[in-house]
């Protein structure tokens, strides 16, 4: 099948919808305060500690009593020194939180197919405002077959050593992960702001045309069979797929999407069907119900079949050359037509997303490249040849009016060259967040109350890893804030209050923080502040209401502005990185016990990962299955405790030769149960916290990669295959060197 006969090639996943939340930039537009800061010397380069430098503040205080402070505010308690990794998660929610400004990445955007790869090329220059915004990839969930790989040259062991690896993965599984990599980071950098210099691919897989429902299934009006236009009556396919869900319950949804269905109707469809509860959705249900049904039941041959499809799309659209090397691309399959769902509450939940076709598109290649061809009949929207950008194809979906884009894989050298100069930025934070913290400490004191909110807030942004967050309008999106849209309501002031329910004792100068974040994630904490952030929050609230801005003088454009002034590429993103990466490596120094055995040194490992990730907000609804799989495992250590006592009843009953062989048994069996036991408390503490999210964007791989190295533990029992493919840079620059990697 050809690139171009292709295009159209039947997709079996048209039920898949993603949620369309995308990430938007702007900033509050307060000109009086977007003049440009000086640059001011820093106070200390020292990587000083926060309660530290409040020591040393009290030191001061006392020096300068005699001074009378204005209102007291030098008498701040040291109990409250900076550690992150003790903040408390919120209580509902998914995945992440913050506000809109952030652009991580999400965990799902990483299904990469397994390709073969050459070597060699340039890397690439700073990374471009087009594509910081990876949450604007479109959401298909590419799952290729898997395919053989050729074997990994240069590629470091992950493996322990043979005393501590009596379980070696199998030959076959080795054979599948090993392919050749392209070591893009021992390369000379590309001029700033070059991304590639040739770039060629096959554009986007469209999503297949919509196959009318048979005669036999109808859809009914007031009790009236209906016979629908084909654009109407693939829309009420889309009603019919939410009809046992809590979506179509919804007034919003139901307003929404009733609004959007009448607009693809026909004038007589539009004069009859009026009431969206007068419609029958039944047989169409019933339908989707038996296909599904029939999918789930096909033959091996059929399976086979349409992974052979699959693999040939792959083949031709899943692969991108630049600069001469075959890269994977992430998202190759335009998303298909389907109602927008949202999270929490989401105003524009019901909606239509609109069909995709090669007039929408904008497609990005190499000027000398063979310009992908659209499908028959069709034209690309517009061709152009930016080598400053890295997204081969962008389009406007239909229901944010959002750019979506078509970005190479995370295993990319693209991708991961951006990561690279990430982390390398949050590591040159480090050297500087000493001077940085004391001088956002000395301006909550400043006259000018624009500076004194932006130390605030900056405060918060370190101590508590907020995201920056801008202002939108409520009525376009759903209201999630960050720190610097933070709103009167969404905090609470206490002189005095237990920090959780379970506390004994009460904290001084308490703040409650209550809103939704990042994808619509409830951020609910408490925690005891400074007591000048104290009184200068009580400031900042004086004479407002709910509805009003918190930091009614700052913005995101301004604070990101005064970071840049402090160091370069500076940003409020950076200190998440930073402080995810810090807290990981902290907690692994403190927990990491070198007699423990591989299982034990995991659960430390994860309890590490688990203060990130509580730090970050990233939450998790506990899964249906959860209490099932929990009973599972209870009862596989009851059965397994039975089997130590008969093996100890058996040891003891032993004599001569027997009783060596029976000692073995015996510690088997309890080592087992160990492993079991450890495997439980690890499941319990993770049931409502997202691991993977902080792993995937946030902590420095070379942490993990050096402690894997350095406790022999196994790699791959920390890193996903996932996190392998897209970490290749900071395995293969952390394992082949004697030099202990500290972030």
């Amino acid at each position: 099948m050809s690139a171009v006969d292709s295009h159209h090639h039947h997709n079996h996943h048209n039920n898949h919808h993603s949620n369309g939340n995308g990430t938007v930039y702007d900033s509050n537009g307060n000109d009086e305060i977007k003049q440009e800061i000086k640059e001011e010397p820093m106070l200390s380069d020292d990587d000083v500690t926060f309660g530290e430098m409040m020591k040393k503040k009290e030191k001061k205080s006392k020096k300068n009593k005699r001074k009378a402070p204005e209102s007291g505010e030098e008498e701040e308690e040291s109990e409250d020194d900076y550690k992150p990794e003790k903040r408390k998660s919120s209580k509902n929610g998914k995945k992440k939180a913050g506000g809109s400004e952030d652009e991580e990445e999400s965990e799902d955007d990483y299904k990469p197919e397994k390709k073969k790869s050459k070597k060699n090329n340039k890397k690439k220059g700073k990374a471009s405002s087009e594509e910081d915004d990876d949450d604007d990839y479109s959401e298909e969930d590419v799952k290729p077959p898997k395919k053989k790989a050729k074997a990994e040259k240069n590629k470091p062991s992950t493996s322990t050593p043979a005393k501590n690896n009596k379980k070696e993965p199998s030959k076959k599984k080795v054979k599948e992960e090993q392919e050749e990599i392209w070591e893009w980071w021992k390369e000379e950098k590309k001029p700033d702001g070059v991304k590639w210099n040739t770039l060629q691919h096959c554009g986007p897989l469209f999503a297949p045309a919509y196959i009318p429902l048979p005669d036999h299934v109808h859809f009914k009006y007031n009790g009236h069979r209906m016979k629908l236009s084909p654009a109407a009556e693939e829309c009420a396919t889309f009603y019919a797929g939410v009809v046992n869900h809590e979506y179509s319950s919804q007034v919003q949804f139901n307003t929404n999407f009733m609004k959007d269905w009448r607009k693809l109707m026909t004038s007589g469809e539009r004069e009859k069907i009026t009431d969206l509860a007068k419609c029958d959705f039944t047989h169409i249900v019933e339908y989707q119900n038996e296909q599904r049904e029939i999918r789930k039941a096909m033959t091996k041959e059929e399976k086979a079949k349409i992974k052979e499809e699959k693999a040939q799309e792959v083949v031709d659209y899943g692969i991108a050359i630049i600069d001469g090397h075959k890269e994977k691309i992430a998202n190759f399959r335009i998303e298909p037509p389907g109602v927008f769902r949202g999270r929490g509450g989401h105003p524009k939940m019901g909606f239509i997303k609109k069909r995709i076709v090669p007039e929408d598109v904008i497609v990005n290649c190499g000027k000398d490249s063979v310009i992908p061809k659209p499908p028959l009949g069709h034209k690309w929207k517009e061709v152009r040849h930016d080598n400053t950008v890295s997204w081969l194809c962008s389009w406007t979906e239909s229901v944010l009016g959002q750019n979506k884009y078509i970005m190479l894989n995370a295993s990319s050298k693209i991708k991961g060259s951006k990561d690279y100069e990430k982390y390398e930025t949050a590591r040159r934070l480090k050297k500087k967040i000493g001077g940085i913290r004391e001088r956002y400490i000395a301006d909550w004191k400043s006259k000018e109350m624009r500076i004194r909110q932006r130390a605030t807030a900056l405060y918060f942004i370190d101590k508590l890893a907020l995201r920056a967050g801008n202002e939108k309008d409520v009525d376009e999106s759903a209201d999630t804030v960050g720190c610097c849209s933070l709103r009167y309501e969404h905090i609470k002031l206490f002189e005095s209050a237990k920090l959780q329910e379970t506390d004994k004792k009460e904290k001084e100068f308490v703040v409650e923080f209550d809103f939704l974040g990042k994808d619509s994630i409830r951020y609910f904490n408490r925690v005891a502040v400074e007591k000048r952030v104290f009184k200068n929050l009580k400031l900042f609230m004086e004479n407002k209401k709910a509805g009003d801005d918190l930091f009614d003088r700052l913005d995101t454009a301004t604070l990101n502005e005064h970071l840049r002034s402090l160091m370069d590429g500076l940003t409020v993103k950076v200190f998440r990185t930073y402080n995810a990466s810090i807290t990981l490596q902290e907690q692994l120094i403190k927990l990491t016990n070198p007699d423990d055995n591989v299982a034990a040194k995991i659960l430390s490992y994860n309890r590490a990962n688990r203060q990130v990730a509580i730090l970050c907000n990233h939450q998790r609804a506990v899964s249906k299955g959860f209490d099932e799989s929990m009973a599972k495992l209870e009862q596989k250590i009851k059965d397994k405790k039975a089997e130590v006592k008969e093996a100890e009843a058996a040891l003891k009953s032993a004599r001569g030769a027997e009783k060596e062989k029976a000692q073995k048994k015996y510690d088997q069996k309890k080592e087992q149960l160990k492993k079991l036991k450890i495997q439980r408390t690890d499941k319990d503490e993770n049931k409502q916290i997202a691991l993977g999210t902080s792993k995937l964007n946030y902590i420095d791989p070379r942490i993990t990669v050096a402690w894997c190295k350095k406790f022999e533990v196994p790699l791959e029992r920390v890193f996903t295959k996932t996190h392998r493919e897209k970490f290749r840079w900071a395995i293969d620059m952390t394992m082949t060197t004697d030099e202990e990697f500290v972030f």
